[in-house]
This record gives C-alpha cells, sequence and structure tokens, in this order.
C-alpha cells in the first residue's frame, strides 16, 4: 500500500511538473508556430526610472509597472547629440537606425526609411496611433512621416491621411482642417471612409477606420481636466481590432511626463505617470486574454533630471534642517532632456528578447525578431 502511494505521489508530481513547463514554454512555441503577433507599443515621453518610482511614492495602491518581469534598458543618444529629441528617439524604434536630431522618419543622410508600422501594414496588419499631442507631433509622426523637422506640421498631417492608419486619436485638429495651403484633410478623411470625431472619444465604428482629433494643438495635462482620455481611447483601440481579428500594430503616448519634466511641475508628474500607469494596466490585461500579443513600455529619453529627494519641514530647528522620515518630494535638476538609461518593460510573446542593455535602435530589431519568429 506505501508503494503505491509512493508512486502515485510521484505520478502526479511529474504530471504537475511537465504542465507548468508547457506553460512555461508555451509563448516560446507560439514564436515558432503562431499567427503573426499583435504588437503594442507603449511610450511615456521623459520617462526614466524616478518618473516610474513616483507610482511607487505617490500613487494609489499597487503599480501596474510591478507586473513585468522583463525589464532592460536603452542608451537613447542619437546620431548627433549624447542628449536625443523626441524625434531622433521615437525614430530610431520605427525604423532601427539612429538619425539626427529633430528628423522624423529618415536615415542619418535624410533618406526616408521605411518604418515598423509601414512594413507591417503591407504584412496585412491594422494600425493605431494615439497621443495625447497633437498626431503630427514628433513621437507618433516618426511612425508613418518622413521629413527632416519635426515642425513640419502641416506636411506630417498630409502624410498621415497617405499612410491609411485604421485608429487615430489625439490632438492637432488645426493642422488638417484650417491649413496654410487651404486644403481640408478632414473631407479626405471622410471621402476614405473614416469615421471622424472632433470632439470626444467614443465607441469606434467597427466597420471603418476612426479618427480622433480632439483639440486644435495638444490635449490638457491632467491637472488642467483631460480626464480618462488615455485609457479610455487605448481601451477603445484595443476593442476595435480585436473585433477585427487580424493582427495589429498600437502606439499609445503618455507626452505630458515629458512636459512636467520641461515645466518642472511636480503635481503634473504624479497625474501623469499614474494615468499613463493605468493605460498600462489596460494593455496588461489585454495581454493576460490574447496571449499572441508583444507589449513593450519605454521612453525615447528622461525630461527634467529627475529625482525622489528627501523631504525637510519648512521651519529650520536649532538652525537645522529637519528631514521627515515617512515623506519624499521631486526634485528637478533641470527643465530639459537628459542621457540616462532609460527602461524597458516586456510583456507578452516573446517578453525575454527585451533583457540587458542596448542601444534604442535595436527595440525595432528585437520587435521584428518577435514578428519573425526567431
Amino acid at each position: 500500500m506505501k508503494k503505491f502511494t509512493i508512486g502515485l505521489f510521484l505520478l502526479i508530481f511529474l504530471l504537475v511538473a511537465t504542465g507548468c513547463k508547457l506553460m512555461r514554454d508555451g509563448a516560446k512555441k507560439s514564436l515558432a508556430t503562431g499567427s503573426p503577433p499583435n504588437i503594442i507599443f507603449l511610450i511615456g515621453d521623459g520617462m526614466g526610472v524616478p518618473q516610474i518610482s513616483t507610482a511607487y511614492y505617490f500613487g494609489d495602491g499597487e503599480a501596474n509597472f510591478s507586473r513585468f518581469k522583463h525589464i532592460g534598458f536603452h542608451q537613447s543618444s542619437d546620431l548627433t547629440h549624447k542628449i536625443t529629441d523626441s524625434a531622433a528617439g521615437a525614430t530610431a524604434f520605427s525604423i532601427g537606425q539612429k538619425t539626427f536630431k529633430r528628423a522624423i522618419g529618415v536615415s542619418g543622410d535624410s533618406i526616408p526609411q521605411e518604418t515598423i508600422m509601414e512594413y507591417l501594414q503591407k504584412e496585412g496588419y491594422k494600425t493605431g496611433l494615439i497621443s495625447l499631442t497633437t498626431i503630427t507631433h514628433a513621437t507618433p509622426a516618426a511612425f508613418y512621416a518622413h521629413v527632416v523637422d519635426r515642425d513640419m506640421h502641416e506636411e506630417i498631417a498630409s502624410q498621415l491621411v497617405d499612410a491609411r492608419v485604421d485608429f487615430i486619436a489625439g490632438g492637432g485638429r488645426k493642422y488638417f482642417e484650417t491649413r496654410e495651403d487651404g486644403r481640408n484633410l478632414f473631407s479626405q478623411l471622410i471621402e476614405m471612409g473614416y469615421k471622424l470625431d472632433t470632439t470626444q472619444i467614443s465607441e469606434p465604428n467597427y466597420e471603418s477606420p476612426n479618427a480622433y482629433l480632439l483639440v486644435d494643438e495638444s490635449m490638457p495635462s491632467k491637472i488642467e481636466g483631460r480626464g480618462d482620455f488615455l485609457p479610455k481611447a487605448t481601451d477603445y483601440a484595443l476593442d476595435y481590432f480585436n473585433r477585427m481579428g487580424e493582427p495589429f500594430f498600437l502606439m499609445v503616448e503618455g507626452s505630458y511626463i515629458d512636459w512636467s519634466g520641461h515645466a518642472k511641475n511636480a503635481e503634473m508628474l504624479v497625474e501623469e505617470v499614474e494615468d499613463f500607469d493605468q493605460t498600462l494596466g489596460v494593455a496588461l490585461d489585454f495581454v493576460d486574454k490574447n496571449p499572441n500579443t508583444l507589449l513593450i513600455v519605454t521612453a525615447d529619453h528622461e525630461t527634467g533630471g529627475v529625482s525622489i529627494s528627501k523631504k525637510y519641514l519648512e521651519q529650520k530647528i536649532f538652525g537645522q534642517r529637519k528631514e521627515i522620515p515617512g515623506e519624499v518630494e521631486i526634485t528637478f535638476n533641470s527643465n530639459q532632456h537628459s542621457g540616462e538609461l532609460i527602461p524597458v518593460f516586456a510583456y507578452g510573446l516573446g517578453a525575454d528578447k527585451f533583457q540587458g542593455i542596448y542601444e534604442n535602435k535595436d527595440i525595432f530589431h528585437k520587435i521584428m525578431s518577435v514578428y519573425n519568429r526567431e
């Protein structure tokens, strides 16, 4: 009887161990045999480790960043400057090459390069772009436009119409409607079959492409009353793509983390990171339900030289500053970009490829490695 009990225990143990191994190997096997993966790319513009840390010191509840197990760092310098800008930084992600400061979608010698979004479109992917800034701003533009200077907004808007992106949400209304050349790109989008909304984010039309261009320039910040636009737009986009039943590439930018650094505004920084973390939760939940999906979260650079510092009582005691043991404060060392290494978080299919320290342009190649099931 004892031998039978021991044998049964060993059999159960082997079955459990084998099942766990199959679960661990599931993502690796799907890389070799599965259908084309969905790709979600979240960019917290200006977001370094200190900015992420605010979610732990000032946020409510457990930060969604804690759900990641695969974390790396990238070096953000561009081709001409040690301290990059968003245009060159996002272009490195989109074309897999470093380029010069202010350039969008072009190589170091100003030649247009196919972006990862453009390549995947040719392979049958649906595509989406969400930003809190104008949709013609440096980060989203790097995935569809090809210009030598990021401020060429009207030209970038024209290229967005030609790009035929399936889900667009952000600001920049004036670059489509009240242009110096007199063209009305909204009319062109409608003729192309887009559902166009210029007032609010709303449930998408699941039978057509969708464009939400809600303000003339950039959206308000959280402390100015933006509300839940970013997580809501992301949720709508993911639901839209999921119902379409085809693989997709979606880029979402949390733009005001960068702007809070430029403004040296600690309240804005805390609120924007919290909003980005909520958006991150939406994306993570989608990956949990749709495992044939890769989620990458990173930033183009850090802004503000932010640190989490000791907090002191305002009044000195016996001529000395008195530290408050249970509190910290946010310190800005500048109002410009910095050269910090930038964290890269990955989740889902092929996430282990993003561990280590590498150049920003390598993120493109790592995504393509997952796409090619290498």
